[in-house]
């Protein structure tokens, strides 16, 4: 048991590296390619792509022809196109949602995937007893075909050029490289990304251990762990519903560090403190909730800041910064546990064991518990620099003229930041 247990932990790694790894290293070259090409049909390719990999997958399921190489085979090219997703979709919702709905536009969003990750494992397990693996994957080909043709009915206006955009076209390898140098020449948005990155690391680093954790602590409950889990799906359904009507604080840079302040303590910390389902389901609740409203502030701070026609680049470099702690932190997290944590709390006595415990659990316990007071610090370092408690001051809106899109206006080329502020403003005087 233990040892069939151990294979299919090592294969769940493998899938997702294998479906992580290509986004990472794709997503430089298709932020280029989704400024240069209209961001519609992107977004459509890549949806495509995924459902063809699905669709490849089934059928040789129904051929008897599956084998574990081709889930990998299939999951990189996946990979690759889902690149494509988070700089396209980011970019042209700037175009079509005015600057102060930015935030509710990102909680609806927020709240349409953590719906799909409460609801779909609950119909997947209902389902697979009468359909099969074979009925899933049909089911997953339909939904890809429903979001494709979703995304063909809708309008996505391109943005006009502007100075930076015009500035930046250049070979596709340079503009692949040209999300970095733009984030580099700009400290508090250089700033605000290198918080990002290192309260990832820092927090994942703890959820990673959090799930062994309930199950060392009550021998192998799965149905504690399913419990816990479903808590933080409602959760963040629940903070993405309440990111969707509020929009999120005036001041955005303290719903990021607020929010992720509230991850830490009220999330990781009560996570690692408690010894029982109630506590474990308000710590999991908690770090759901606040997590969309720490990444719709966010999202809301560059997309009015960074022009619309450059967006794929930035937004696709800024994903793989703050991204990168995660891979390092699941290579980190599970050798800690097994070989230093678990092993030095099984015996443990004083103040740490009276703090999480001692036995099966205590040191992953003990993990989350630094993992959250690690957090805390990224947090109040953030604070401290002036450069991310002052980054919506420092770096001036040079979004294009957007509600003139939206109302079916035309923005002149290049037209895009002070001068189409200037444009609207006068236009509000004379009214």
């Amino acid at each position: 048991m233990g040892v069939a247990a151990d294979r299919d932990r090592d294969r769940a790694r493998l899938v997702a590296f294998f479906a992580f790894l290509p986004t990472v290293i794709m997503m430089p070259f298709a932020g280029a390619l989704v400024d240069r090409y209209d961001r519609k049909r992107m977004m459509i390719v890549s949806d495509s792509v995924a459902g063809c990999m699905t669709l490849v997958m089934l059928a040789l399921n129904l051929w008897g022809l599956l084998r574990l190489w081709n889930v990998y085979a299939l999951l990189v090219v996946s990979g690759a196109f889902q690149a494509f997703q988070f700089p396209s979709y980011s970019a042209a919702i700037t175009m079509m949602v005015r600057k102060e709905d930015y935030g509710r536009a990102s909680g609806m969003l927020s709240t349409a995937h953590d719906s799909s990750q409460v609801f779909a494992p609950i119909a997947a397990g209902m389902l697979i007893g009468l359909i099969g693996i074979g009925g899933i994957m049909a089911i997953d080909v339909a939904t890809f075909l429903f979001a494709i043709s979703m995304v063909m009915l809708v309008s996505v206006p391109s943005p006009p050029q502007s100075e930076e955009g015009r500035a930046a076209r250049k070979s596709l390898l340079r503009d692949a490289t040209f999300g970095f140098r733009y984030i580099r020449d700009r400290p508090p948005l250089l700033g605000l990304l290198s918080v990002f990155l290192a309260f990832n690391l820092m927090i994942v680093f703890g959820f990673i251990v959090m799930q062994p954790m309930i199950l060392a602590e009550t021998g192998d409950d799965e149905r504690i762990l399913g419990l816990v889990m479903t808590m933080g799906g409602v959760g963040g359904v629940a903070g993405g519903v309440a990111m969707s009507v509020w929009g999120g604080p005036k001041r955005r840079v303290n719903g990021i560090l607020l929010s992720m302040l509230a991850v830490a303590l009220g999330g990781l910390f009560v996570l690692g403190l408690g010894r029982e389902l109630v506590v474990w389901s308000v710590g999991m609740f908690v770090a759901a909730f606040v997590i969309p409203i720490a990444n719709g502030s966010s999202q809301a701070i560059w997309q009015t800041k960074v022009p619309p026609d450059i967006q794929g680049r930035v937004f696709s470099t800024r994903a793989l910064i703050a991204f990168l702690g995660i891979p390092l932190s699941q290579l980190m997290a599970g050798p800690l546990a097994d070989l230093a944590f678990e092993p030095a709390m099984r015996d443990a006595t004083g103040p740490l064991a009276t703090l999480v415990g001692s036995g099966p659990g205590a040191g992953m316990s003990l993990m989350l518990v630094i993992s959250a007071l690690l957090g805390t610090a990224v947090v109040a370092l953030g604070y401290s620099s002036k450069n991310v408690r002052n980054v919506e001051d420092l770096i001036p809106d040079n979004v294009t003229d957007v509600e003139r899109v939206i109302d079916g206006g035309d923005v002149p080329e290049g037209e895009s930041g002070d001068v189409a502020d200037e444009r609207a403003s006068a236009r509000k005087r004379e009214k």
